[in-house]
C-alpha cells in the first residue's frame, strides 16, 4: 500500500489492519508525521507536533500486538487533539497568547479515553483564541487553510482538525462545537462533523455545566470512524453533570435496521436564522433530500412557523464572552485577536435584562424544535448557507456574501443552520452533500430527537452509501 492510499484509509480500517498485522503502528505513525511536516506549512493546521512521543508510542503499540496484548478500538491510529483540549505534559494554548507557553498538567477526559482506546496524540490542532470564531486564525500561530482552496478558511473553530482530516494528516481529530465548530468544518472540508446529544460525551472544559452549549466530537471522513471514535469516548463523568444523565451511546432504532426507509418522516428546513442560501447549497442539498425519499422516506419541507431567535442567540454568545473572557482583553490589549476584543466589546453592551431575556428565548426554542419532533424523526437542512468563507474573514465587521450578494454577518448568515441545536442540546450530525460552483465541499445536517444520535448516524451512513464521498481527495493533500 502506498503512503497516499495508507493517508486516506479509514481509522476503522487502519486499526483492523493494525490488529490483523498487515500494518505496523510505526508504518502508520511515520507516515503520518512525514505528511504533517510536509503539508504543515501549507495549511497551518497544528500548532503543536508532539512527534517524538507519538512514535514511542507507535513503538509501544507494536509490542503490544506482537506480544498478543488485548488492544483497544483505535489501537495505533493517529488522531489530532484540538487545542482546547488539556494534554498533560504538552503545550496547550486555547489559541491565545495569555496560554501561549501553557503545559497542561492533566489530560481531558476524553484524551484519555482516545488513549485508552489505543490512539496515538500526533499534535494539537489549530483554534482560534478560546474556539470564538467560524474561521481559524491566531495571534500566536497565524492563519490555517483550507487543503481544497488555500484562499478559503476550513472552517471554525476546529479548524486545524478540519483541515488535518481533509488533507490525509490524520485519518480522524477530536473537534468540539459551541456553535457549529465541529459541523462548520466538516462542511468547509468535506468531512463528517458530529455535535452529539449534550452530555453524551463529557465535556469537562465547561464554565458553566448546567447551561452548558458545547459537546465535543469526532471530525472524520467515514461515518464509521465518527461512530467508533464516538464508542471509544462516550460515558458518564462526574465533573459533568449533562453526562450524568445522558442515555447510553450507540442505541439504533429497529426500524432503521434496513435500508428501508418507508414510514420514517423527515422535514426540511429551508431556512433558520440563515434566510439566504446559495444556489449550489441549495442544489446540492435537493440532491440529499431525492437520496432520502429514493431510500422510502416521507420528505417535506416543514411549514411551522420558528422563531429561531437570531437576535437572542448572539446576545447569549457576545454575553459570554464579553464575561469570562473580557480580563484576557484588558491584560492582553492588542496582543489578542481583533475578533476576540470585537466580541468582548459588543458583549459588554448587553445589559442583563438583556441578558435574561436571551435565555427565557432559548427555552422558547427548545420547546419549538421538541414541537417539531412530534411530527418529524428528523429534521434535516444545509449546514452551511454557502462554501467556504476567506481565509481572512473579519467576524466583527465582514459580511458573508452569496451568488454575489453582500447578505450580513456570519452569525446567522452563514452558520444559522447550526448554532440552534447547540442551544436545544439536540444532536447534529455533518455530511458532505457535494460541491459548490467553486469547487468548495458544501455540508448536509441531519438533527435528531435528544439522545438518537446513533439513529442520526444511521441516516448518516445510508447516505453516505448512496452519494459516496470519502473518495473524493483536496488538491493539497497526503502523498
Amino acid at each position: 500500500m502506498s503512503n497516499s492510499e495508507l493517508l486516506f484509509t479509514p481509522a476503522t480500517v487502519v486499526a483492523a489492519m493494525i490488529r490483523r498485522k498487515k500494518l505496523s503502528p510505526v508504518e502508520h505513525i511515520d507516515a503520518v508525521l512525514g505528511a504533517i511536516d510536509t503539508l504543515q506549512p501549507q495549511l497551518n493546521c497544528f500548532v503543536t507536533v508532539t512527534g517524538e512521543a507519538a512514535r514511542k508510542a507507535a513503538k509501544a503499540a507494536e509490542q503490544a500486538v506482537m506480544s498478543g496484548d488485548e488492544l483497544g478500538p483505535l489501537h495505533g491510529v493517529a488522531v489530532g487533539i484540538k487545542d482546547l483540549f488539556p494534554t498533560k505534559g504538552v503545550r496547550t494554548t486555547y489559541g491565545t497568547v495569555a496560554f501561549e507557553h501553557n503545559i497542561a498538567e492533566r489530560d481531558d477526559v476524553l484524551v484519555t479515553r482516545l488513549r485508552e482506546a489505543g490512539a496515538i496524540m500526533v499534535g494539537k490542532t489549530t483554534t482560534p483564541e478560546f474556539g470564538i470564531k467560524g474561521t481559524t486564525e491566531g495571534p500566536i500561530f497565524g492563519v490555517t487553510r483550507n487543503p481544497w482552496d488555500l484562499s478559503r478558511t476550513p472552517g471554525g473553530s476546529s479548524g486545524g482538525a478540519g483541515a488535518s482530516v481533509a488533507a490525509g494528516l490524520t485519518p480522524l481529530s477530536l473537534g468540539s462545537d459551541g456553535a457549529g465548530s465541529t459541523r462548520g468544518p466538516a462542511a468547509c472540508c468535506g468531512l463528517v462533523g458530529l455535535k452529539g446529544t449534550t452530555g453524551v460525551l463529557p465535556w469537562q472544559e465547561g464554565r458553566e455545566t448546567f447551561g452548558n452549549p458545547v459537546a465535543a466530537g469526532p471530525l472524520t471522513r467515514t461515518v464509521a470512524d465518527a461512530t467508533a471514535t464516538m464508542l471509544a469516548m462516550a460515558g458518564p463523568d462526574p465533573m459533568d453533570a449533562w453526562s450524568e444523565s445522558a442515555l447510553p451511546f450507540g442505541f439504533v432504532s429497529a426500524h432503521l435496521l434496513s435500508k428501508d426507509l418507508s414510514g420514517v418522516k423527515i422535514g426540511y428546513l429551508g431556512q433558520t436564522g440563515a434566510t439566504v442560501v446559495a444556489a449550489d447549497v441549495a442544489e446540492n442539498t435537493k440532491t440529499m433530500l431525492g437520496a432520502l425519499a429514493d431510500l422510502g422516506a416521507d420528505v417535506e419541507e416543514v411549514r411551522t412557523p420558528v422563531d429561531w431567535i437570531s437576535d437572542e442567540q448572539r446576545v447569549l454568545y457576545l454575553c459570554s464572552i464579553a464575561n469570562y473572557l473580557g480580563h484576557v482583553v484588558d491584560k492582553y490589549g492588542e496582543r489578542t485577536d481583533k475578533v476576540l476584543r470585537g466580541f468582548v466589546e459588543a458583549g459588554k453592551k448587553y445589559d442583563i435584562s438583556a441578558y435574561l431575556r436571551a435565555v427565557a428565548a432559548k427555552t422558547r426554542l427548545f420547546r419549538a424544535v421538541q414541537g417539531l419532533f412530534e411530527t418529524y424523526d428528523f429534521l434535516v437542512s444545509p449546514t452551511l448557507s454557502r462554501t467556504a468563507l476567506d481565509a481572512d474573514f473579519n467576524g466583527v465587521t465582514g459580511r458573508v456574501e452569496i451568488d454575489g450578494k453582500e447578505i450580513g454577518p456570519a452569525q446567522p448568515h452563514w452558520t444559522g443552520f447550526m448554532y440552534p441545536f447547540n442551544l436545544t442540546g439536540h444532536p447534529a450530525l455533518s455530511i458532505p452533500s457535494g460541491f459548490g460552483r467553486d469547487g468548495l465541499p458544501t455540508g448536509f445536517q441531519i438533527v435528531g430527537p435528544r439522545h438518537a444520535d446513533g439513529d442520526v448516524l444511521r441516516i448518516g451512513a445510508l447516505l453516505e452509501e448512496a452519494c459516496p464521498w470519502a473518495d473524493k481527495r483536496p488538491p493539497i493533500a497526503a502523498s
